[in-house]
This record gives structure tokens, C-alpha cells and sequence, in this order.
């Protein structure tokens, strides 16, 4: 039985795949939508797109790029984070071809909205998307618009521990693209016990997926710029992952072969 995954993210800013480093940095990869064909080819278990500049400019989750997407006939199933602000805007991205979504301004403002979207689309189509990192021994979440941190809140918690959201994405953004590795801290002060998580930021070699995949609590990794590296990332990673419960590494020519 599959219990655990290994996430490939892609960041979108201004409609390009881009590398990130710490949501500071960004070097241009190209059309989202081909770096995505190429996870899906590759193996991934699922892939995470995060346009990280439509809260910012309160654009609306990308509809036109879901559609793009959703065109390519992916197999793999597809999580969309990124300027949901209602209950409408969310189930717009599930039409546009997005399997489950990602909520963190939404989450963070108004957690009932965030809640009321399970009544559509199900628990399981959505995921809490918390920036987290640990400052003077405080555990903060980050918010993006004015970059600062404050404690998950008693309202977003009661949301949590209800299960409106079936997983939370636990990112380390200070290290996200870089090379230090995931603060495994984040994992251990998560304030929901039981909740399953996804790890993402810094992780970028077997050694640090597998430390953080046999946490019991642990549902996935996900990794961004480092499955850009080389053409077969997913395999590769696969591979020195044996004995975990992760799907076998697969390959498929491109289409245009």
C-alpha cells in the first residue's frame, strides 16, 4: 500500500516557472506547463503548482494556466495554491483541472470561508498551506504581503483539529532552495497532533526525504528547484528511497519523441 509521496513543486511568478530561493530570489525556468509534463512523465506522485505573486496583487487563483494544464492530459494529480480568496474562486480551480487546492491567506483572514470549502469539494481537496519558521524558540507563520510572523491562531487551530483540511503543507521558508535542509523543528511544534503533514523547503537529497518521510506523521516531501537539476530527479530520488512506501519510479518519453 502507497502511504507516502514525493511532491514535485513548481513555482509560478508573473506566468513563469521559476526557481526560488527563500521566495526572495527567482531565476526564469520557463512555461509552467512544461516543467510540469516533465514531472508527470518522470514519475512524480503528485505535483504542487504555487503561483506565489497572485495574492500579492490580488489577482485570483490562475485559471487560464489550470486550463493550460489540465489540457495536457497529466496523469498525475495536480494540488493548486495561490490567490483563492472564496469559496466561488476555489471550486473555479477544481473545474479549471486542479485536483485539491491550497488555502494560506484564505486560511489566515477568514478560516471559515476556508472551512466552507469542504462542503463542495471535500475535505480531502484541501490542504492548509502554512510558511512556518522558528524564531527565538516562537514557532511563526509568515505572511507573505507584509513578511511578518505571528503564532497560528486559536480560530485557524479550531479549523485544523476540526479536519476541514485533510493535510497541512509545512514549508521552511527560509530554506526553500537552498542547500541547509529542512528544519525538522517545524515538524515537531506543529500545534495540530495528528494532522497529516506534507514537508517542503530545503530538502534536497535522499538523506534529508528520508529523514523527514519516516516520521509517522508525515504524508509527503515535496521538492522544487532540485528536480530541475537532471532529467531523471524523480527516478533518481526514488531509487536511494527504496524500503519506503512510495511509488515506483517510472519514465515516459516525452510526447514530442
Amino acid at each position: 500500500m502507497i502511504k507516502k509521496r514525493l511532491v514535485g513543486v513548481v513555482t509560478v511568478k508573473d506566468g513563469w516557472a521559476v526557481q526560488s530561493m527563500g521566495y526572495q530570489r527567482h531565476l526564469p525556468m520557463g512555461k509552467p506547463e512544461v516543467v510540469i509534463e516533465n514531472l508527470d512523465r518522470w514519475g512524480a506522485d503528485e505535483i504542487l503548482v504555487q503561483c506565489i505573486d497572485r495574492t500579492r496583487q490580488d489577482l485570483g487563483p490562475d485559471l487560464k494556466l489550470l486550463e493550460r494544464i489540465s489540457r495536457k492530459g497529466l496523469s498525475t494529480p495536480l494540488i493548486y495554491v495561490g490567490g483563492i480568496r472564496s469559496v466561488a474562486e476555489g471550486v473555479a480551480a477544481v473545474q479549471a483541472g486542479a485536483e485539491r487546492i491550497g488555502v494560506d491567506t484564505l486560511l489566515r483572514d477568514h478560516p471559515r470561508t476556508a472551512a466552507a470549502l469542504a462542503e463542495p469539494l471535500g475535505a480531502q481537496a484541501l490542504i492548509a498551506v502554512l510558511p512556518l519558521a522558528i524564531t527565538e524558540g516562537t514557532l511563526g507563520w509568515l505572511d507573505h504581503r507584509n513578511g511578518q510572523s505571528t503564532p497560528i491562531g486559536a480560530e485557524v487551530a479550531a479549523v485544523l483539529k476540526a479536519g476541514a483540511l485533510s493535510e497541512a503543507l509545512v514549508v521552511d521558508w527560509r530554506h526553500e532552495g537552498k542547500l541547509e535542509g529542512f528544519d525538522t523543528r517545524l515538524l515537531d511544534r506543529f500545534p495540530i497532533a495528528g494532522m497529516p503533514l506534507i514537508a517542503f523547503g530545503g530538502l534536497c537529497d535522499a538523506d534529508q526525504l528520508r529523514a523527514v518521510l519516516e516520521r509517522p506523521n508525515v504524508v509527503a516531501a515535496g521538492v522544487g528547484n532540485f528536480l530541475s537539476y537532471r532529467e531523471h530527479a524523480v527516478q533518481h530520488f526514488k531509487q536511494q528511497l527504496l524500503g519506503l512506501p512510495l511509488r515506483p519510479a517510472t519514465y515516459a518519453a516525452p510526447s514530442w519523441a
